[in-house]
């Protein structure tokens, strides 16, 4: 019933920008928070970032002053820009929200998306 969708990895040398993107799409009513986490080779997934509906943001230590998390409500859409990247950020990006949508009636679940692959190597 509803999906999130992830754009915006790539390949970025160390010291670039990248600029992440989640829409979710469904018979949407409401998102209620929305986060970004990422998985690096090994590792357990880690969260990053997350934004509430009415804008509180709230950052892992290893990113604050580098990344911003930011959304559009009309676009149910939500941004991760990251900057100062370093091979450390190498990571499979998940999205992740609290959606509540119609299904005959109102529900709410937790989504997560397929994830972008963020790639940092000279």
């Amino acid at each position: 019933q509803v999906q999130l969708v992830e754009s915006g990895g790539g390949l970025v040398q160390p010291g670039g920008s990248l600029r992440l993107s989640c829409t979710a799409s469904g018979n949407i009513l409401r998102i209620y928070y929305m986060a970004w986490f990422r998985q690096a080779p090994g590792k357990e997934r880690e969260w990053v970032a997350t934004i509430s509906s009415n804008g509180i943001t709230n950052y892992v230590e290893s990113v604050k002053g580098r990344f911003i998390i930011s959304r559009d409500n009309a676009k149910n859409t939500v941004y991760l820009q990251m900057n100062s990247l370093k091979p450390e950020d190498t990571a499979v990006y998940y999205c992740n929200g609290v959606v509540e949508y119609y299904s005959g009636s109102s529900r709410r679940n937790t989504y997560w998306g397929q994830g972008t692959q963020v790639t940092v190597s000279s």
